[in-house]
């Protein structure tokens, strides 16, 4: 039965979280630590226990967002000197919340660390690493990584790389070179989820066609809806019911509303990404004098992105990926407490008890212990991959 109308809607939508975990696919929060001046990349010294009204994550708002699981984000700017150190420093952030807030976080790294976290009523904390461009163009610390706990890699970020192109840079290889499949091949070895977000759509469709493992588009909406490069076209998606892979729908507003897109072009470049590392405070300022403030987009609007989603690719294929680093963010997804407004939107929209399991967990665990089968059965039977990527390119 529908509820009949939004109160009952999410007060059911919480009562399913008391019963099923919640998995986010992806937040940048290690990052917003590692900027933090005054933090020093101390979780205690950043202070989660309190609410920080200038981001959008911390832990009064974890609880009451009601996550049962959180991949945490090392994420390194494609063009940030020395990548390989700011990678380990955000690892070690990532391994600082457990170790700084037992009471609330578990070190997670296997799928049955989620049902854990759940029956203690805490977090699992996942690590992954966002953008390749740590490895400097070695195989080895993907294995040291792994050693450390990350369990899902994102390839590259907004620029090209040395081995695989950027959805929002120039293509140089058209799509990976013999080094980037090497990646993808060791990744798939070391059970650790190969992710596509980010990446030009040939990578995709090269990684859909060479992955052993089902693969993971951990904040993507879709392209047909709003045009940003950062969303996945329809001949992609149309593949991933047959890899047995998962989209997770993400909350950047110019991902959602293509009136918003269309707003920000202008202070983005042709590929449409913007600098991490440029304040564009006085852009912003220029364009909202010129032409009006920026299209909001909505919880809504990013529901309409998840139907369109689950028609091309099947309910069975679908989970969330919030993308929180304390940027903008849609009206009625503000912060990590708003997971159950998501949910219930969708329960008003006629959403199953079971259409719900899945796009809050059930999808993603389903691909997360087919990774890890895939692993332990690739490493009784395949050496390590190594060497650098001339050995592979011939660069």
């Amino acid at each position: 039965m529908v509820p009949k109308n939004p109160e009952q809607a999410l007060e059911h939508a919480k009562h399913l979280l008391r019963v099923i975990p919640l998995v986010d696919g992806h937040n940048d929060l290690p990052w917003v630590i590692h900027s933090n001046t005054q933090a020093g990349k101390s979780v205690k010294r950043y202070d989660l226990s309190r609410e920080h009204p200038e981001s959008d994550t911390d832990i009064p708002r974890l609880k009451a967002g009601m996550l049962s699981a959180q991949f945490w984000a090392a994420f390194v700017p494609s063009l940030m000197p020395q990548p390989g150190r700011m990678t380990l420093e955000l690892i070690d952030i990532i391994r600082q919340l457990p170790e700084t807030y037992p009471e609330t976080f578990v070190f997670a790294e296997s799928p049955l660390d989620i049902s854990r976290a759940k029956r203690a009523g805490k977090i699992a904390s996942f690590m992954t690493v966002e953008g390749g461009v740590g490895l400097e163009n070695s195989l080895s610390p993907l294995r040291v990584w792994q050693a450390a706990g990350v369990r899902l890699m994102t390839l590259c970020h907004n620029e090209t790389l040395d081995w695989v192109d950027s959805a929002t840079d120039a293509p140089r290889h058209g799509g990976l070179t013999k080094f980037g499949e090497a990646v993808v091949l060791e990744l798939n070895r070391l059970g650790i989820i190969v992710d596509l977000a980010h990446t030009a759509p040939s990578v995709m469709h090269r990684v859909l066609d060479i992955s052993r493992a089902p693969v993971l588009f951990s904040h993507n909406n879709a392209f047909s809806l709003c045009d940003h490069p950062r969303n996945a076209p329809d001949d992609v998606l149309d593949r991933i019911r047959s890899k047995k892979s998962v989209i997770m729908a993400t909350f950047i507003p110019d991902f959602i509303n293509q009136a918003s897109r269309d707003w920000s072009r202008p202070l983005r470049d042709n590929f449409g990404k913007s600098s991490f590392m440029v304040s564009h405070e006085e852009a912003i300022a220029e364009q909202t004098k010129r032409i009006g403030p920026q299209p909001r987009a909505t919880l809504k609007q990013l529901c309409h992105h998840i139907e369109y989603l689950v028609g091309r690719t099947g309910l069975n294929h679908i989970g969330i990926g919030s993308d929180f680093f304390g940027g903008a963010t849609p009206d009625g997804l503000e912060d990590v407490s708003r997971f159950p407004y998501l949910l219930a939107e969708l329960i008003e929209r006629g959403w199953s008890d079971e259409a719900i399991e899945k796009i809050a967990s059930g999808n993603f665990l389903r691909l997360f212990k087919a990774v890890e089968r895939t692993g332990k059965a690739l490493a009784k039977v395949e050496a390590p991959r190594t060497g650098r990527i001339e050995d592979y390119d011939g660069v």
